[in-house]
């Protein structure tokens, strides 16, 4: 099995489960090993009481694009933390994409750096996310 083959296999069974990021609204664009990329369209619904995107909306897009990187291997992967710095504000009807890549991966612990942008390639958020590994697996080889 390629790399590529077994990152979409590790998404499919992911996605399949993920209740949460198909709720908030999030597709999932691509994944190879180590990256994934999703999207989501701002609505009326994740905005905050000032009309801009809830920040929680911003990292959750940016949180699920990391798990789809970081469990890109079939073997599960948590977080171990996460740190995110808000740059912009998203607006109702932005189109934010999160792009997550593999910095590092060292034994049962990876770093992971996630951008999300808007739909005029300005940087909204940029997150940095902490993994690891734990026992099982996504589907069976």
């Amino acid at each position: 099995m390629t790399p590529q083959d077994r990152a979409t296999r590790s998404a499919a069974a992911m996605w399949s489960d993920d209740g949460a990021s198909k709720w908030l609204g999030m597709t999932l664009v691509s994944v190879d090993e180590g990256t994934a990329v999703m999207t989501l369209t701002v609505e009326k619904h994740h905005c905050n009481g000032h009309g801009m995107c809830h920040g929680g909306i911003t990292f959750s897009l940016a949180d699920s694009t990391f798990a789809f990187a970081c469990n890109s291997r079939n073997q599960a992967t948590v977080a171990a933390s996460n740190h995110i710095t808000y740059t912009a504000p998203a607006r109702l009807g932005d189109t934010l994409t999160a792009t997550a890549r593999e910095v590092s991966l060292t034994g049962r612990s990876g770093i992971y750096d996630v951008r999300v942008s808007n739909q005029n390639d300005e940087t909204i958020a940029e997150m940095r996310g902490l993994s690891r590994s734990i026992k099982g697996h996504l589907f069976e080889e």
